[in-house]
């Protein structure tokens, strides 16, 4: 397989965690994408919504522990799921990339080698 390398539990936290936050801040309504592309050395993981997204002033700091944005407002979190992704995608030796425009959405992109 070519995602041989890539480890089962930690792509969960990944993928489980980037499609919640999508789905939990964004409106009713709106549409939220993910896409997984495999090739013979990565694979992608690109998570899309249509949400509050992150003022420009908090993105700087989105992976660090405990961070939110200042414009959550009451949507519950920890402020611990963006670090822990951080992590996971840190261990496997891959990226992490996003770009949000506050009131119009995020996009994240992850990117995973799947050989060592």
């Amino acid at each position: 397989h070519a995602y041989q390398h890539i480890d089962a539990d930690l792509f969960r936290h990944i993928f489980q965690n980037l499609l919640t936050n999508a789905v939990k801040y964004s409106k009713s309504g709106t549409e939220v994408q993910a896409r997984i592309n495999v090739s013979e050395n990565h694979m992608t993981l690109v998570i899309v919504d249509q949400g509050i997204g992150i003022p420009e002033e908090n993105q700087a700091n989105m992976f660090n522990t405990f961070h939110r944005a200042n414009n959550v407002g009451t949507i519950q979190g920890t402020g611990l799921g963006l670090a822990i992704v951080k992590r996971a995608v840190d261990t496997h030796g891959g990226t992490i990339n996003f770009k949000s425009i506050e009131n119009q959405g995020t996009m994240f992109v992850v990117t995973l080698p799947t050989h060592k």
